[in-house]
């Protein structure tokens, strides 16, 4: 099938190098929510002019607006959704339910993508937001092959996004609380912090970086994939890494054999180890428990120290100003250094040919280095050399928005109308010689509307007695009819829809029983008073919805009525069974009134307020929502849900039981539960938040 190759843009620069290099689409994002708020992102004054670029090549830019936003947050929306119609963008990429209620009111032109972050993981994920009014969704990372091509052929009315290469979160894309509850740092407001990279003591081990991950790098396997999109991550890469991915996987799409001089070049710009996850299976080589970070290319390995001197035989040519990293026994990040002395045969040189022994000049502030250390090429000005791309002059592209314009003439007076905008000009207008040159003057005047992004797609003139009309006069009346219009559409004002709220709750809170469900539940041993007081919570992951499906049948026929969704999926499992009251669980993060207006809407009886909402947040929700809302006063959440293993244990091998271990981290301690192919990380202390006043319930475990 004929691929669609989405490039990341973290800025104009590096989205002029991913179209250069045979992008067929890019994805970036503003600079507020935006999912990688570290990266430098686009003001709007560069999304409308690199859109307007993509567009001459006939490319298409989709735009993130992939954060949780709070309530305060929804009010500088009309004037974001203002920015990306104006801008003409294709796709907007989409977690907050909220963010898609405002995106169908003022953009319904746009098409929408499932976000990542909305974990959809299954074919009933991808089914249910597809009758939401989603074009796309993106797949999780965790996905193999096979699941893919299910997925694929059981919703082929849905276009899928897959990841292909680029960083990998340990966790499940938008299941992670952990920099959020144990930091303060939001995943799902783009402001992680990454504390899955840091060091961890374990009880029976050392420590080590249990959750740091690999790169992900499918490579040739791209070819393999049944989805339209194919996505490489880096939003917060430079220009010169999105050339480098964008080239390689271009060239492997239009039928080249995979090219190891253009891997090892993006090995060198940037990457960690690579991998290929679990795409082929299940795979437990990919995480890089000894270093984080950037590596390079392995070019060679330490073979003599001399007082300030290394000495190396290189697998690549080395120049004066590349840089150098060393894997370091006992430290976490390589020794990095830039080579400001480069000695062939104890000769000063500014360049080295593969394959031969030099020696480099250390910094004086080196570690202790060790014979036979991996030796790495970080940077090189050979490499940045080879990804020049070429990029318009500033300015030079911008959207047009058309107009009509009627010149009405008469002998006194002329009129320029279009739409409500008019300007006139008094003179006194004589009959002209030739009519017709008349208006060619006038369409050709009020065709020189370059650079302002105003085009008059339509000329009428109304000049009954073929009066003559001065070439001055046209360029006047056309350039203040464009001043008039562009001051008109120069941002569309829209304005916030009301959310009519439920009255105020003045009946005591409920105390809300939860069951979480499996796809192992046994109906049979569950109690009576159980099923007819528990709330039965299906899981935030589900990788056998056959199975899950089997036990929700069996609940049901057991008499239960009651559930909750912790995954889009859930709805969807539901849609069969009738007279079901439906919750939405912390998972689909309710963060504004919007957000609870789109669950009202799906047919939601009441939602839990996101876990990560300040307390201020929570109350200004609670006073403006249309939906009953629960808040959770303390419980243990997962900071992690993950499918990536930590039993050093065969796969065929593996009891699937719940394994636990305990890691510690400065003063702090976690504990990781391991079950069913899945790893969950919690805290030893309790979340727990007071409570607040005119909530449908609380949620306490």
């Amino acid at each position: 099938m004929k691929h669609e190759l989405l490039a990341p843009a973290g800025n104009i620069e590096a989205g002029y190098a991913a179209l250069y290099y045979g992008a067929d689409a890019v994805y970036l994002g503003l600079t507020k929510f935006s999912a990688r708020a570290g990266a430098e992102n686009f003001t709007a004054e560069e999304l409308d002019e690199f859109t307007a670029y993509a567009h001459s090549l006939k490319k298409k830019v989709c735009v993130a607006l992939n954060t949780i936003l709070t309530e305060e947050e929804t009010k500088e929306l009309p004037e974001t959704f203002a920015v990306l119609k104006k801008a003409k963008v294709d796709a907007l990429i989409i977690q907050d339910l909220g963010v898609y209620y405002l995106a169908r009111q003022f953009a319904p032109e746009i098409e929408l993508h499932a976000s990542t972050q909305m974990a959809v993981h299954n074919a009933e994920g991808a089914k249910f937001l597809h009758s939401l009014g989603f074009k796309r969704v993106v797949l999780a990372r965790e996905l193999t092959l096979s699941e893919i091509k299910a997925i694929a052929k059981a919703v082929p009315e849905v276009e899928l996004e897959v990841f292909i290469h680029g960083a990998l979160c340990y966790s499940y894309s938008g299941q992670c609380l952990f920099s959020a509850l144990e930091y303060g740092k939001s995943a799902n407001r783009g402001r992680c912090i990454y504390p899955c990279r840091a060091e961890y003591g374990k009880q029976d081990r050392l420590k080590a970086h249990y959750f740091s991950m690999k790169d992900l790098a499918l490579e040739e396997q791209v070819l393999d994939i049944p989805a339209y999109s194919l996505k490489i991550e880096g939003r917060k890469k430079s220009p010169l890494y999105v050339a480098a991915v964008t080239n390689y996987y271009r060239h492997i799409l239009d039928g080249k054999k995979k090219s190891l001089n253009e891997a090892e070049d993006i090995k060198q710009i940037f990457s960690r180890p690579w991998c290929r996850f679990h795409f082929n299976g299940k795979d437990k080589n990919i995480t890089d428990e000894e270093f984080v970070g950037h590596r390079g290319l392995l070019i060679a390995k330490v073979e003599k120290i001399n007082k300030n001197r290394l000495g190396f035989k290189s697998s690549k040519p080395l120049g004066r100003y590349d840089g150098l990293q060393i894997d370091v026994s006992g430290s976490e990040k390589p020794f990095g250094f830039g080579i400001k002395a480069l000695y062939v045969n104890n000769k000063s040189v500014f360049e080295a040919p593969k394959n031969q022994y030099v020696e480099v000049e250390l910094p004086p502030e080196h570690p202790h280095l060790t014979i036979g250390e991996p030796i790495y090429l970080a940077s090189s000005s050979a490499v940045k050399g080879r990804y020049d791309y070429q990029k318009p002059k500033p300015k030079e592209y911008q959207n047009t928005t058309a107009h009509t314009v009627r010149l009405e003439v008469t002998a006194d007076k002329i009129w320029a109308l279009s739409g409500n905008i008019a300007v006139e000009s008094k003179g006194t207008f004589t009959p002209a010689k030739d009519t017709a040159k008349t208006t060619v003057a006038a369409k050709e005047a009020f065709a020189k509307t370059g650079g302002t992004g105003i085009v008059f797609d339509n000329v009428e003139i109304i000049n009954p007695d073929n009066l003559f009309i001065p070439v001055s006069i046209l360029n006047d009346l056309r350039r203040r009819m464009v001043e008039a219009l562009s001051t008109a559409d120069e941002v569309e004002q829209l304005t916030l829809p009301p959310v009519k709220s439920l009255p105020q709750n003045t009946d005591a809170p409920k105390n809300l029983n939860l069951f979480s469900l499996s796809q192992h539940t046994n109906v049979a041993e569950l109690n009576q008073e159980t099923i007819n007081t528990a709330w039965f919570v299906l899981p935030q992951i589900c990788r056998n919805t056959k199975a899950l499906k089997l036990v929700v049948d069996e609940l049901y026929q057991a008499g239960v009525r009651r559930f909750v969704a912790e995954n889009y999926y859930a709805f969807e499992i539901l849609k069969p069974y009738k007279g079901l009251k439906i919750a939405a669980g912390s998972f689909l993060y309710v963060m504004n009134s919007y957000a609870a207006l789109t669950l009202k809407e799906i047919g939601v009886s009441w939602a839990t307020l996101a876990l990560e909402s300040s307390p201020d947040n929570m109350k200004e929700v609670i006073s403006l929502t249309p939906l009953p809302l629960a808040q959770v006063i303390k419980s243990y959440p997962p900071l992690f849900t993950s499918a990536v293993c930590l039993r050093k244990n065969a796969c065929q091998d593996c009891p699937r039981g719940e394994k636990t271990w305990t890691l510690k981290k400065d003063s702090k301690e976690y504990t990781v539960v391991s079950k069913d192919c899945m790893i969950q990380l919690f805290a030893k202390t309790a979340y727990e938040r007071s409570p607040l006043n005119g909530v449908y319930g609380y949620i306490k475990e």
